[in-house]
């Protein structure tokens, strides 16, 4: 099992091509991944108390069993025999689907995703049988990704308006509108590792990626970093959690559920968390490459979960970190910033691709990503670097007065930009428009010689122009 070289290679079944290994193998590993996804939420909660105590200086759950690791087992304990209070005019099937429909959509997706390379494992007949580590390693995989990751909001938008709740209500709304936006730049940043691989399928993107200056984020960390960020908003975690904003929505589209119901959207809040850290990671961090895992296919698995410890200590860094921002620039971010970024990056995806398979050198991935970390740099020295006195602070209300965009002030590289698009979707418009009056001219042509029972008509004058 730990060095597959040493077994003769008469004694390797392909599970693959056996049936009846197939389908036990598939149930098997699917239990075995449910029990450690379940126990990697409980113990999630316990490292984000853990990590946000010691940002803060402070101690965190220490007295629930050795070192607080009972903590989450008490937690569950106390939401068994919570009260279980229901509206009295809820929508009941509605409301109790809810939960239902947020926990399965983020413990499903993580089917396609392998968890290590094909490993040996000894039976009782004498074979050897080499399973995958993965549920299924289909070959539209990132296709998979987009449409399971989007049914987790019907969970949060039927939730609110089953409750009969206002604030429900709109923390369901909220979520909709957020999913939406953030999905459309999720979508583009998750096409920039196919392009570059060639192949839909996660184990390619994975095998792409076998040493870390392999890993794709270095060929485009534009599009990594839009990734991490709409993942962050998709699964409503800090500084995007405006669906459950306590200060105006007292909790969102959970308002009205308690006792197990609410535990089982913190179980897929938490989930989540998980399953977007193990996505991303596949995607643009290596998956469970490592220079070890070449040599012990076994350590593949303890590989990927190391890897998704940080990413989960990244999560509640940035919750003890940043503020939550304003639901419009929540919007306008999305929109405004990550959606023309987000083509940006394919766009540049796409013509280093071009380049690299005209040239056959695939070293200008690494040339184009250089050139963007000089931009960033260059960028964020001459944005840190101005000056800017307090009455230069723009405020709510100086908002719009100092946006170009709506003053139409042509005083920025942006209005520029902006006009020039303009002009550009302007021009299929007006073809359109001088085609229409040139077929309109056409017919009033034909019209000036039409008779009836041999008596000559008037001709009509056309309309307009």
């Amino acid at each position: 099992m730990f060095d597959p070289n040493a077994i003769d290679p008469a004694a390797v079944v392909q599970c693959s091509e056996n049936a009846t290994c197939g389908v036990v193998w598939s149930i098997a590993f699917t239990l075995i991944l449910v029990i450690i996804i379940l126990t990697g939420f409980a113990y999630t909660t316990l490292l984000e108390r853990k990590v946000i105590a010691w940002l803060q200086q402070r101690v965190g759950p220490n007295r629930t069993g050795p070192a607080g690791l009972l903590q989450p087992l008490a937690d569950a304990v106390k939401l068994i025999f919570k009260e279980d209070i229901i509206p009295e005019e809820a929508d009941k099937p509605v409301y109790y689907l809810a939960p239902i429909l947020k926990v399965v959509p983020v413990l499903i997706v993580v089917a396609v995703i392998p968890f290590g390379p094909d490993i040996l494992i000894p039976w009782f007949d004498g074979n050897w049988y080499q399973v995958p580590l993965s549920v299924a390693d289909v070959n539209v995989g990132v296709l998979y990704l987009l449409g399971v990751t989007s049914l987790a909001t019907y969970g949060m938008v039927l939730a609110g308006w089953s409750s009969n709740n206002k604030y429900a209500t709109l923390g369901g709304l909220r979520a909709s509108a957020q999913m939406i936006s953030y999905e459309l730049s999720l979508g583009l940043a998750m096409a920039v590792p196919v392009m570059i691989v060639g192949s839909m399928r996660i184990g390619d993107i994975v095998n792409a990626q076998p040493n870390v200056w392999d890993w794709l984020v270095f060929q485009n960390p534009l599009a990594a970093g839009i990734l991490v960020i709409t993942l962050f908003a998709e699964v409503g975690r800090a500084p995007f959690d405006l669906p459950e904003a306590e200060q105006e929505l007292t909790a969102g589209y959970m308002t009205e559920y308690s006792g197990m119901k609410f535990a089982i959207f913190m179980m897929a809040e938490y989930v989540g968390m998980i399953a977007v850290s193990i996505i991303s990671i596949s995607l643009y961090f290596g998956g469970y490459n490592l220079f070890p895992v070449d040599n012990v296919p076994l350590l593949g698995p303890l590989v990927l979960i190391g890897k998704v410890v940080l990413a989960l200590a990244f999560f509640v860094w940035v919750r003890g970190t940043l503020p939550r921002i304003r639901y419009d620039r929540l919007m306008a971010f999305g929109w405004k910033i990550l959606l023309p970024l987000s083509l940006v990056s394919v766009a540049w995806t796409a013509i280093s691709v071009v380049l690299g398979d005209v040239s056959g050198n695939p070293a200008v991935y690494g040339i184009s990503s250089l050139i963007f970390f000089i931009i960033v740099v260059a960028g964020g020295y001459l944005f840190l670097s101005g000056s800017q006195d307090d009455s230069e602070i723009a405020t709510p209300e100086t908002d719009l007065m100092n946006d170009p965009v709506v003053t139409g002030e042509p005083r920025s590289i942006g209005w520029i930009l902006l006009n020039l698009i303009g002009g550009l979707v302007a021009v299929p418009f007006l073809l359109v428009k001088g085609l229409l009056g040139a077929l309109e001219g056409l017919g009033s042509a034909g019209a000036d010689t039409v008779t009836s029972d041999e008596v000559a008509i008037e001709p009509v004058e056309p309309a307009g122009d």
